[in-house]
């Protein structure tokens, strides 16, 4: 696993380079999941505009003003904050990255590279004010089309994506939440997708209203983004080791040359009795007996890690320390290996994309597409979610999980919607 990108660097090219560690691995795919999701949506929301099915809107800009307090404010705090955590590092030694998200949330930092950086970028912001300022501030009219404002919608599915992903996680875990609130509210870990989806549509359909843009033909220009950033998102808990993995598999152990390899018949319960504390804390909610099942591969050429695998050097440092690891942290695997969900997640979510991509222009009516999408997901999930390690929900029949619960929410909404669609008989083009 490699928990940030100095790992990876050091793993795969031989470099060691300290700065790399405040790079978390998890957030990196997460970056490029939102990068490739906004691509896609820009190139569909340029076909449909091609179509017809969008159109611009008009806003009233002023034009020729020196730049405001407020913009030189905002450059300045934004500039200082960065180079005052990035000075740091250099300023302060290599020692503060041993626990980077812990330097991050500190006040630990080099204020005299802030106000460096910060001053910098509020010169900058000035200088390309003062470039463009008319004698007297003009009012002009431009037209924006949907594909002009993908920025706009990428910084809202970010912003509310990761506050919703955080709250639904705290809903998921109240009870630790309260023990240790801090801790959850600042920790980088501890992300629910469902939560970030929920919050960021709701912002994102608020806004396209606002802006006369047709809800249900975004959605469906939206909906193969967000299988595919999806996907990528998986790699990021995957190679992380971001906890979000499946349930024992015990037809697999660890050996001790931390290779996974078949279980004899008694080795699921020797380790169980071997690492009896890690048990009972990890499992405590449960009396100290984890789910699992005994699955072995159906095909011999498959490799034993796509059925079962340890998460050694995970960033959530669960686990029983590693024999030999020198680093001061991330030496921890798993005891008995798991279900590794991200990888199927991702297999899954990659297929999926490839089939809304190839309906996009077939689907009617409009909106029908974004319908097909929360079926898909919501049965994918509802799906792996089987074999997840997840909290659940005592007081509902069945002991679900959350995601269990949301996901039975997308297939019956998504049907439902899709009905209602039909049923509204609204006439459409035959390219949608």
């Amino acid at each position: 696993m490699y928990p940030n990108l100095y790992y990876a660097f050091r793993d795969l090219f031989g470099i060691e380079l300290g700065f790399l560690r405040i790079v978390n691995t998890f957030g990196f795919f997460v970056a490029i999941a939102f990068l490739v999701g906004a691509a896609l949506l820009s190139k569909e929301l340029r076909r449909k505009s091609q179509l017809g099915l969008l159109q611009p809107s008009e806003e009233q800009v002023e034009v020729g003003k020196p730049a405001s307090i407020g913009e030189l404010l905002i450059n300045f705090v934004g500039g200082f904050l960065l180079g005052f955590k990035i000075g740091g590092i250099f300023t302060l030694g290599s020692d503060v990255l041993q626990d980077p998200q812990a330097y991050l949330f500190s006040g630990m930092g080099s204020p005299l590279i802030g106000i460096v950086i910060g001053g910098a970028l509020a010169g900058w912001k000035w200088w390309e004010k003062r470039k463009e300022q008319l004698p007297k501030p003009e009012q002009r009219t431009i037209r924006l089309w949907p594909h002009d404002r993908v920025g706009e919608f990428t910084i809202l599915a970010l912003i509310f994506g990761l506050l919703g992903a955080k709250l639904f996680d705290i809903f998921e875990n109240w009870g630790d939440f309260l023990k240790h609130p801090t801790d959850y509210i600042f920790s980088p870990a501890g992300l629910t997708f469902y939560g970030g989806l929920i919050c960021a549509t709701i912002a994102i359909i608020i806004y396209a209203r606002k802006h006369k843009i047709p809800v249900r033909h975004l959605a469906d220009a939206i909906a193969p983004a967000l299988m595919i950033a999806y996907a990528v998102g998986r790699i990021g808990c995957q190679v992380a080791g971001d906890g979000d993995w499946g349930i024992y598999n015990s037809a697999y152990k660890v050996d001790a040359n931390q290779q996974v390899v078949e279980a004899a018949p008694g080795d699921y319960d020797q380790t169980l009795q071997t690492h009896a504390g890690y048990m009972r804390m990890r499992w405590r909610e449960s009396g100290g007996v984890p789910e699992h099942t005994a699955f072995k591969k159906p095909v011999g050429f498959l490799p034993n890690w796509f059925f079962a695998y340890q998460y050694p050097h995970n960033v959530n440092e669960d686990g029983v320390p590693i024999a030999g690891c020198t680093d001061t942290k991330y030496c921890n695997a798993l005891p008995v290996p798991v279900f590794p969900t991200p990888l199927y997640e991702l297999l899954a979510g990659t297929a999926l994309f490839f089939l809304l991509w190839s309906l996009r222009k077939k689907l009617r009516p409009a909106g029908a597409l974004f319908c097909l999408y929360l079926i898909v997901n919501g049965v994918e999930r509802f799906l792996v979610e089987t074999i997840r390690v997840n909290t659940r929900i005592s007081f509902l029949p069945g002991n679900p999980t959350q995601a269990e619960v949301i996901a039975i929410g997308l297939v019956l909404a998504g049907a439902g919607l899709w009905f209602w669609l039909a049923r509204k008989k609204e006439a459409s083009p035959a390219s949608v």
